[in-house]
């Protein structure tokens, strides 16, 4: 389970052990294996606390040190608009976020639900990136070579059943494939292997190929976290990003049932917020009703950064809504459209090393939705048991290499204990994936 403690704040949560619980069985040969997630890329023991000056006291490339006892002078410019905005939204928040992490961390440590995020047989040690892993850049230019098979019509649904002892010859390019086993699946893309979690449905493209989902399927639950323009982005040239237009053109009315809980994460700057909540929400007919903070803490319960860093928050933003539909429906709303959403929760957990690897959603959007939701994430980087992913990274961080096999004697290896963790369904027992109708 994602969730070691619920509060009247929010919720601590375990993202390590949700990722393990959906690979104790992988089919894969002829045996059963064990699969867990490295532990080193949750083991964030001290806060990040960079100098004043230049982060870790290092000098930045291509610049001569300045010589001992004299210091570099420094402009003094007046605040722009986007940190003015910056600061106030931090005076808004900042005590909430400070009283109430504390309260969820002190009440784990007391051991009122706290759980070891590490795994069995799984050491601590330096967080590598995979060697082997195909990068951002290698999944968004297979995704642009493929965009000729997006054009063509609809095609069927690619699914790895149980029957089939190997998933082997899959085209997982631009075509929707779904794992309907209650087994997790090892898949090959360009001589890569990838981990597929049991009872998940994922397309690999870029935004043009996401036509592919429209027409099959409306969604209870849709979550975004779009690659936002920054200025670190542009000059690291580490992955794509997109322009505000360029988003506002997902077709969230065309994949949203009635009542659909849509969940945005937005970055800290202002700009991006603001476009949210006053033009990309009310231009998908979404109405605002929440915005919610993940909290980063190292496994002692620190801050990651300090709360009142100037250059990085230990925090991250996700404005929730509600889709309001097309006005035939308007008259007869649907019962999900007015269960309440709770505003200014709190999701406190230890992050990922791995740049944008978000927590899960679907545990603390329970209660929101109806009974077996479909849910939907929209520019994924990993894949989640019963939910359906999209995005040209989308099996990112599925490579192998991020994830270590156990003996199978360290765990049951019982498919039948791999639990669905949609928004809110039955955790009991599996069930197929149905967003695709």
């Amino acid at each position: 389970m994602a969730v070691v403690r619920s509060d009247s704040v929010g919720w601590w949560l375990d993202h390590l052990s949700y990722i393990n619980q959906a690979y104790r069985c992988c089919h894969h040969g002829p045996r059963p294996r064990r699969y867990v997630f490295r532990a080193e890329y949750f083991d964030i023991e001290r806060p990040h606390i960079a100098d004043s000056g230049t982060a870790g006291g290092v000098e930045p490339a291509g610049e001569d040190p300045q010589p001992k006892g004299r210091k570099r002078k420094r402009k003094i410019q007046e605040p722009n608009r986007g940190e003015v905005e910056a600061r106030e939204y931090h005076g808004q928040v900042s005590l909430a976020i400070r009283d109430g992490t504390r309260k969820l961390v002190d009440r784990t440590e007391a051991g009122e639900g706290r759980t070891d995020t590490g795994a069995p047989g799984v050491g601590h040690g330096t967080k590598t990136r995979p060697a082997s892993a195909i990068g951002s850049s290698m999944l968004a230019e297979l995704c642009s070579m493929a965009k000729r098979m997006a054009e063509e019509q609809h095609r069927p649904v690619q699914v790895i059943s149980l029957e089939a002892g190997t998933a082997t010859g899959l085209d997982l390019l631009a075509r929707l494939t779904q794992n309907a086993t209650d087994c997790a699946r090892i898949v090959t893309l360009m001589g890569h292997r990838y981990l597929l979690p049991p009872r998940c449905t994922f397309l690999l493209s870029d935004i043009s190929g996401l036509g592919a989902l429209v027409g099959r399927g409306k969604y209870d639950v849709i979550t975004l976290d779009p690659p936002w323009e920054n200025k670190s982005v542009k000059r690291s040239g580490g992955y794509s990003h997109l322009f505000p237009w360029q988003i506002r053109q997902i077709p969230v009315p065309s994949l949203a049932a009635p009542g659909c809980l849509v969940a945005s994460w937005v970055t800290n700057r202002q700009r991006h917020r603001r476009f949210v909540r006053e033009e990309l929400y009310p231009g998908w007919s979404v109405q605002v009703v929440a915005e919610w903070h993940w909290v980063k803490v190292t496994r002692h319960g620190e801050f990651v950064v300090p709360l009142d860093s100037a250059h990085k928050k230990p925090y991250e933003i996700l404005v929730l809504g509600r889709y309001k539909g097309s006005p035939e429906w308007a008259e007869g709303e649907p019962v999900t459209a007015t269960l309440p959403v709770p505003d200014r929760k709190l999701m406190v957990s230890v992050p990922c090393a791995l740049h944008s690897h978000k927590p899960p959603l679907g545990e603390v959007l329970k209660g929101l939705t109806g009974p077996h939701p479909q849910c939907l994430e929209l520019f994924a980087r990993n894949l989640q048991p019963g939910w359906t992913s999209w995005g040209n990274e989308v099996l990112k961080f599925q490579h192998l290499d991020y994830f270590q096999e156990l003996d199978p004697e360290e765990g049951d290896g019982n498919c039948s204990q791999t639990q669905e963790t949609g928004a809110g369904g039955d955790h009991s027992a599996p069930r197929a994936c149905s967003a695709i109708r």
